[in-house]
């Protein structure tokens, strides 16, 4: 039972963990990129880690609903005959890539302002 508590931490963790190492990087990119062009730097983070704010909070209020009414979409879809294979599951590990990319967004975007202003 252990042995499975870890394995799934440790594959929720890449999940999670390698999307917030893209939205790390690419906030921090941009916010690079965008300081050169527009010589704003408090603005360009300020906007960033909003979007970055944005996206985390679609990914939470997204998990929430897959969580609450998924199983219900999932039957409505077997009752319907629409041959789409979309899963509660699946909707979940969207938003948690979602959610991840998003607080890494905010974390680059932070990072990024501790450097450039």
């Amino acid at each position: 039972m252990l042995d499975e508590v870890r394995f799934w931490i440790r594959l929720q963790g890449r999940r999670v963990g390698g999307a917030a190492v893209v939205g790390v990087v690419l906030a921090t990119l941009v916010a690079g990129v965008a300081t050169v062009v527009t010589g704003d730097a408090e603005g360009t983070t300020e906007l960033l880690f909003s979007l970055g704010t944005l996206i985390f909070g679609f990914a939470m209020v997204g998990w929430a609903g897959s969580v609450m009414a998924g199983r219900g979409f999932e039957n409505l879809q077997k009752h319907l005959s629409t041959g789409s294979q979309w899963t509660e599951r699946d909707s979940r590990r969207a938003m948690s890539r979602i959610g991840g990319f998003g607080a890494g967004g905010m974390i680059g975007a932070s990072l990024a302002s501790v450097v450039l202003v």
